[in-house]
């Protein structure tokens, strides 16, 4: 028997765990006290991390789809059978004929960041999509907007703050999200101790809420209004004092000059009394951070919530100030190795949505590949993504999933999209990789590093992701002619992950290496966050201008909002601690207990529909209707109902034999792909008009 440290990067804590091995099987994974982020804290997903390990759904070789179903395929046929599929078809048709899809779990594994960028520019098509456009686009949009590169993104300081502000957020199911806070419960109650004052602004009274000091309800979509409210009264109360390096001031000014309490308050369902005491408290507690996540980014009014969030923090003095929003200073510079970003370069084919960093919005996936013309995706290559559930309008996507003339995916399972795939490569699971976190370690509250070799040893006819896309970056470099940059390429394929986070430790800011963090497998504390600006800032000016026309050209779509409609509902998702968008739920210890699929809904509006706890019923979008059980709660706004992600499982062909027996329908089979945010081109899958009827049958898969 051995105990092995390791991280947990199922999910953005990246929790320290101790995992007991007894003949090569694991037998126990618990917290790791000695890690100097999480201090021991998990939670279960990363007990679920054996699941993985031992599911028999799990791939371990390639296979190709044939007349007689799934047949194993060597890994080199396949590579080369993928070169020459994905090339054709652009000699064919053009280099945008393929197209390319990431899902959420590559920014979770060090290979994948190291070696899939290169893969993935061999193909040199625009038609890129990845989940940042149904996450967390409008936060690196307005970072780089006001500090200069997408991923500079401050996080709240919550070990030193005294007052937290959150919207669309809920940190005790997520562990932080774009703020890498394990353990977050202790921190709030930390806050609370030492006498802060935690305020959530939320559709719903999620876990976080119901444990703050303050919850206020908030009508979807309509975040922005109340910020612009706050920021109007920070202003006219003369509490705005931002730092030297700051520019407009005066013209943020009059862009919010409209948006009194008494108009926000008449839209966003929040009293203006409220909104101005949460002004002055938040302006005047010396130490305060305003946050804000999925809830407020995937709206249609996400890039103009999280640039008013900035606006807050900064006009009000606490950017880059111990206990407000500060930026961590990692052990490796991921600044250096990520692009600042660009918007608007290109544009989508169809309906003209603006890229961001070289990606399109993903609500524009299967447009892109349905309408006929030059440039229509005829090849897809997925990378550990499931967009038919995760995506909106997924049984379009399904459709046009199936119209494709080659897919490929880099996949450990046969799951509802890579079903539609012709050849899938499986990588080793997290336990036989090395690890380091490249990402979330420059979003950590506090600065620390961590490199932990592979808990399991990785058996020889698998192949870890890197070596996946290093081969299979080989073979399309092979096969591609144009490429001016081939012997550069080829050699960054070759280098092992290993080497590079060692190039990027000593390079840093501490002068670490591989060879040190080993020798401290449990972590190295380097510090809490430190003030950093103007210095930081990614700008040649060094300033920040809070005057984005970007933005302010935005506001009059928000000057249309009207105010409240006692007859309308409005979609939300939610999110649970087990869950972990779609792909988690083929473990059995995380989709045990209540079933948690159902539609919440307001007593009140379940009244005024004549419908009753419990009962089956319908829910109709402008994408189209599903069937679920509804369940009363006092815990929902009125005028909102709310359904979980990641369901909709027991499609034809996928192979997740636990995930099959989940009961709840897929909540993008309602969110339409044409709901938006047009500035920043997120899908706006919270927020979405619905209409609940009963019904006497489910319509939907789950």
């Amino acid at each position: 028997m051995t105990v092995r440290r390791t991280s947990c990067n199922l999910c953005e804590a990246i929790c320290g765990v101790l995992v007991t091995v007894e003949d090569g099987r694991v037998t126990d994974i618990r917290g790791d006290e000695s890690d100097p982020l999480s201090h021991g804290h998990i939670c279960p997903k990363a007990v679920a991390l054996r699941d993985l390990q031992d599911d028999p759904d799990r791939l371990t070789t390639p296979v190709r789809r044939s007349s007689d179903g799934w047949q194993p395929i060597g890994w080199d046929a396949a590579y080369e059978l993928i070169a020459e599929r994905l090339t054709g078809i652009q000699r064919e048709y053009g280099r945008n004929a393929v197209g390319v899809y990431l899902g959420n779990p590559n920014v979770h594994s060090l290979g994948a960041l190291t070696h899939m960028p290169t893969m993935v520019r061999q193909l040199r098509t625009r038609n890129k999509f990845s989940a940042t456009s149904i996450d967390q686009l409008p936060q690196m949009l307005s970072s780089y907007l006001l500090y200069g590169h997408q991923l500079m993104v401050p996080v709240p300081d919550i070990d030193r703050t005294s007052y937290l502000l959150m919207l669309g957020a809920n940190p005790l199911a997520s562990n932080g999200s774009m703020m890498t806070a394990p353990g977050f419960g202790r921190r709030l109650k930390e806050v609370r101790k030492r006498g802060g004052k935690v305020v959530v602004v939320d559709p719903r009274r999620t876990e976080t809420a119901a444990v703050s000091d303050e919850h206020h309800f908030v009508r979807p979509g309509t975040d922005a209004a109340f910020l612009l409210a706050v920021i109007h009264e920070v202003i006219s109360q003369g509490l705005a004092h931002p730092a030297a390096y700051v520019d407009g001031l005066a013209t943020v000014e009059a862009a919010v000059e409209k948006w009194t309490p008494e108009r926000s308050a008449a839209i966003t369902g929040i009293p203006a009394d409220v909104i101005r005491r949460v002004a002055t408290e938040f302006a005047t507690a010396g130490r305060a951070a305003c946050y804000g996540r999925v809830g407020v980014s995937t709206q249609q009014f996400g890039a103009i919530c999280q640039w008013a969030i900035q606006v807050l923090n900064i006009i009000t003095g606490n950017l880059d100030r111990p206990g407000g929003t500060m930026f961590p200073r990692p052990a490796v510079n991921t600044l250096l190795g990520l692009g600042r970003g660009h918007v608007g370069v290109w544009k989508s084919r169809v309906r003209g949505l603006p890229e961001f960093g070289g990606e399109l919005p993903v609500s524009t996936m299967a447009e892109e590949i349905l309408t006929p013309g030059d440039g229509q995706i005829r090849a897809l290559v997925t990378v550990a993504g499931n967009p038919v559930l995760s995506t909106p309008d997924g049984r379009r996507l399904d459709e046009a999933l199936g119209s494709l003339d080659f897919m490929v995916a880099v996949d450990p399972y046969i799951n509802e999209t890579t079903r539609h795939a012709d050849v899938i490569l499986p990588p080793a699971p997290p336990l036989e990789r090395d690890h380091y976190d490249i990402v979330f370690h420059q979003l950590a509250v506090r600065n620390t590093a961590r490199w932990n070799d592979a808990v399991l040893p990785k058996p020889a006819a698998a192949r870890h992701d890197w070596e996946i896309f290093r081969d299979l970056g080989l073979a399309l470099v092979r096969r591609t002619p144009w490429s001016r940059r081939r012997a550069e390429a080829t050699a960054r394929l070759r280098v092992p992950p290993r080497w590079i986070v060692d190039a990027g430790l000593r390079i840093g800011p501490y002068r670490l290496s591989v060879g040190k963090l080993r020798r401290s497998p449990g972590g190295i504390d380097l510090g809490p966050l430190q003030p950093a600006l103007p210095g930081a800032l990614q700008k040649s000016a060094k300033r920040i201008d809070l005057a984005q026309r970007m933005i302010l050209d935005d506001l009059p779509r928000l000057d249309a909002l009207q105010p409240l409609s006692t007859d309308e509902l409005l979609l939300i998702g939610r999110r649970h601690l087990r869950n972990n968008n779609s792909w988690m739920h083929n473990s059995a210890r995380l989709v045990k207990g209540r079933p948690r699929h159902q539609l919440l809904m307001h007593p009140h509006d379940l009244a005024d529909r004549d419908l009753a706890d419990g009962q089956l019923v319908t829910i109709t979008s402008a994408a189209g209707s599903i069937s679920v059980e509804v369940a009363a709660s006092n815990d929902i706004m009125p005028g909102v109902v709310s359904l979980p992600h990641g369901f909709g499982h027991n499609r034809d062909g996928a192979r997740l034999t636990v995930a099959n027996q989940v009961a709840g329908p897929s909540i993008n089979d309602i969110t339409d792909s044409a709901f938006t945010d047009p500035t920043a081109g997120t899908a706006a899958v919270n927020g979405v008009p619905v209409t609940v009827t009963a019904c006497t049958a489910p319509s939907s898969p789950g």
